[in-house]
């Protein structure tokens, strides 16, 4: 991993996900490493964990129109994401480790299930 930001290269290969998504990622894989207790290589399924509980810890329930916003809407799209930082050396890899451990890892509406409360923004009653 390099000092040198490759977001920006990252993004102009492939902009199919903002650079909010890349550092969400990133966070999340060291939520994960923490959460674990010991710093190691994490799995796919530990990483789609680690992302399910920091995404409910840190967007709680607007978590899935957060990632909604993001072009994120399954599994595989965070594991196109990490397999884009993992091409630009910003995140390591194990032989073994394959962008289809990232395919269905969890469904997405019982994993961040559509807002419980909707915001609205009512028009101020006009006084004049």
């Amino acid at each position: 991993m390099s000092d040198e930001d490759k977001i920006p290269e990252i993004l102009a290969k492939d902009p199919r996900f903002p650079r909010a998504a890349y550092d969400f990622v990133r966070e999340a894989l060291h939520h994960t490493v923490e959460s674990l207790g010991q710093q190691r290589h994490v799995t796919a399924k530990e990483l789609l964990d680690g992302i399910r509980d920091y995404a409910k810890t840190e967007f709680g329930p607007l978590a899935r129109t957060v990632f909604e916003s993001w072009n994120v809407r399954r599994t595989e799209d965070f594991g196109r994401i990490v397999f884009n930082l993992v091409e630009a050396g910003e995140m390591g890899k194990t032989e073994s480790d394959d962008i289809k451990d990232f395919a269905a890892g969890y469904d997405f509406d019982k994993a961040f299930p559509p807002e419980t409360g909707e915001v609205r923004v009512e028009p101020e009653d006009e006084d004049d």
